[in-house]
């Protein structure tokens, strides 16, 4: 065991005998002898030496109590050691005098009426608490007809000078070894609770939060680095100091009195601002004390933003809103109510759509308009990925379940999606051995690492997506029915882009603005037969393959507006997909203007929102005069009112 016991007692006799029990027990313990003042200087030095407890006996030990700052375990008189005494003193007289202090003279108090009746005598007792009183309290004892005394060292003393009989209260074997013993439970107790102590105090020294505690009377009690920065105070001039002297604000003084907590408060110290949670320290119904804990908010935002930065490029977070999704088509309308429906509650979906249609955009936007909106978003591509790889990325996998498994395993993305959403795309692609696997996750809620025999619960939203026909693929046997079935809950059938025509205005505008700002270029508008061109066609890459063409066209451009030459370079070794009937491309081209104009108009529109309405740094960016904006923004004004 760690830590030191000192023995300082006030007699030979009990420093040979402590010697010997000490022996026997194969302790390490140091003895040291002198009474009073003595004993004293001995017990301070081995203070400065590391002592953790002392042990020592009567007045002696009652001093160095009030006089060190460690724990001092007083050698208690034993039963035989009261008896051996009385034996002793009755041999001389029937009349015997107790003089001691306050712990020797309760205990014959005690046990007097007994030994009087076994010992046919008469014990009378005295309490000193000084040894100036010991002389004084002896003749007391003998005017009342003591003739013979019992008492410790101190008091044999004093009998000698007075010419007194006196018998000296030995300590047994014992006495010594049962106060050794409680030294050391004592002892354990203390290194365990100054363990914690250091445990602690390195968790508060080096929180990233700034830690300040008070005691009931307001004093600081608590300061740690952190909170010595805030304030530019060290911690020697704040521990012990009222917290209102120390620290602005902080109102750990109301809460004191109130012992009612404050949390997520924002506070000020210096320039600093801050949230801080005050709490009071209640035990047994009494306020003890309060606990602040302070964040500066700017470090907060910083490492909100590291914490969003990693998960997005994890893919965890879905970004997306129903608001990201472009078009004011009843199709899309209709299929986006649908899709607001299905946010709302936790059953499966399953997502249908052409390639570029936007399925996970929609993935996404159910996501984040559900309940489950600040739980992980996880989407995974089942096509990418070779089926071993996908189901150790799915599942996971304990440490050893495979050659090139990491150590300690992983974590599958069921897991990881706990209490969110996985985005399952192409599930039409996944093998019929993982569809068998994925089928209980959906059943049971439950999933099984590879290599594993732990059954781990966990609580996800499924939303899978395909571009085929997955009933057909349950017809033609490459996937199977109940499967389907669990996975087509909900379904929500996403159209294509040429059954939408009328969302490509909208579309175009958006594209054109986004890739100008993306690319820094000023293209501001699209010509006639360009635009008649772009509704004409077909669309079979859908939203997706309109926005790169948006962008091939942007970067090709050399001027400020998209002409048809650019369109046509664009469209180079892309299949052609466009109606060629004259009525459609007389009635396209004579609804151009109008087009144009929409498109003229959004861009504006998005420019002034993103200079917050500054119209002289919108201008500038557009490439036209403030007076022009104005007339452009009256123009736009006046069309929506009659809209």
């Amino acid at each position: 065991m760690k830590g030191k016991i000192v023995f300082v007692v006030p007699d030979e006799k009990l420093a040979k005998m402590a010697t010997i029990v000490i022996k026997e027990l194969n302790d390490d313990i140091e003895v040291y002898q002198g009474s009073f003042s003595e004993g004293l200087r001995h017990a301070r030095r081995a203070v400065k030496d590391g002592a953790n407890i002392i042990i020592s006996r009567g007045g002696t030990g009652n001093l160095i109590k009030r006089n060190v700052d460690i724990p001092v375990v007083n050698i208690d008189f034993g039963s035989y050691d009261v008896i051996n005494s009385i034996h002793k003193a009755i041999e001389f007289s029937n009349i015997i005098g107790v003089v001691g202090f306050s712990d020797m003279a309760v205990t014959y108090k005690k046990v007097s009426n007994i030994l009087e009746k076994t010992f046919s005598s008469k014990i009378m007792t005295a309490t000193i608490k000084t040894e100036r009183e010991i002389e004084q309290h002896i003749n007391y004892l003998y005017l009342a007809g003591c003739r013979v005394f019992i008492g410790g060292q101190a008091v044999m003393d004093v009998l000698g000078k007075l010419g007194y009989y006196g018998i000296l209260i030995e300590t047994g074997k014992e006495a010594i070894s049962e106060a050794i013993s409680y030294a050391k439970g004592l002892m354990e107790v203390q290194l365990m609770e100054k363990e914690k102590a250091a445990i602690l105090k390195s968790i508060i020294d080096f929180a990233y939060d700034g830690i300040l505690g008070i005691d009931k009377s307001g004093l600081i009690t608590v300061f740690n680095p952190v909170i010595q920065k805030l304030t530019g105070v060290s911690y020697e001039n704040a521990i012990e100091k009222r917290v209102d002297d120390v620290v602005e604000n902080t109102r750990m003084t109301i809460v004191l009195k109130t012992g009612q907590p404050e949390l997520g408060e924002i506070q000020q110290i210096g320039n600093t601002s801050i949230v801080t949670n005050r709490v009071p320290i209640i035990v047994d119904d009494e306020i003890l004390g309060v606990v602040a804990t302070f964040q500066e908010i700017e470090k907060i935002q910083k490492m909100e933003n590291q914490i969003r930065k990693k998960l997005l490029a994890k893919g965890h977070v879905a970004k997306s809103t129903f608001d990201d999704i472009k078009g004011k088509s009843k199709e899309i309308i209709k299929t986006k109510e649908k899709a607001r429906l299905y946010a709302e509650v936790d059953s499966t979906v399953l997502i249908m759509g052409e390639t570029g249609t936007g399925k996970e955009l929609f993935a996404q936007s159910i996501h984040n308009a559900s309940l489950r909106s600040d739980k992980p978003f996880v989407a995974v591509n089942c096509a990418a990925l070779p089926e071993n790889l996908l189901e150790s990325e799915l599942f996971g996998y304990v440490e050893g379940a495979f050659t090139g498994a990491r150590k300690g395993g992983k974590i599958g993305l069921f897991e990881f999606s706990h209490g969110g959403t996985i985005f399952l795309d192409e599930i039409s692609e996944m093998s019929p051995n993982l569809q068998a696997r994925f089928l209980r996750v959906l059943q049971e809620k439950e999933v099984v690492r590879i290599g594993d025999d732990r059954i781990i619960p966990i609580d996800v939203r499924v939303i899978a997506a395909t571009n085929r026909d997955l009933y057909k693929e349950v017809e033609k046997g490459n996937f199977r029915e109940d499967l389907y079935y669990r996975l087509c809950v909900l379904r929500l059938d996403l159209p294509p882009l040429r059954v939408r025509k009328d969302d490509l205005y909208e579309l175009v505008s958006f594209f054109l603005y986004e890739k100008n700002k993306q690319l820094n270029r000023r293209v501001k508008g699209i010509s006639n037969e360009s635009i008649a061109k772009i509704v004409l066609y077909d669309w079979p890459g859908n939203v997706r393959q309109l926005e790169n063409f948006i962008e091939r066209c942007v970067v090709l451009s050399a001027n400020d507006e998209i002409n048809i030459d650019i369109i046509d370079e664009a469209t180079m070794g892309v299949p052609i997909y466009i109606n060629e009937d004259e009525n459609i491309l007389q009635e396209t081209q004579t609804s151009n203007k109008g087009v144009l104009r929409h498109i003229e108009n959004e861009t504006i529109k998005n420019v002034l929102e993103e200079t917050n309405g500054n119209k002289s740094l919108a201008a500038e960016r557009l490439g036209i005069s403030v007076t022009t904006l104005w007339r452009r923004l009256k123009n736009i004004e006046e069309s929506e009112k009659k809209a």
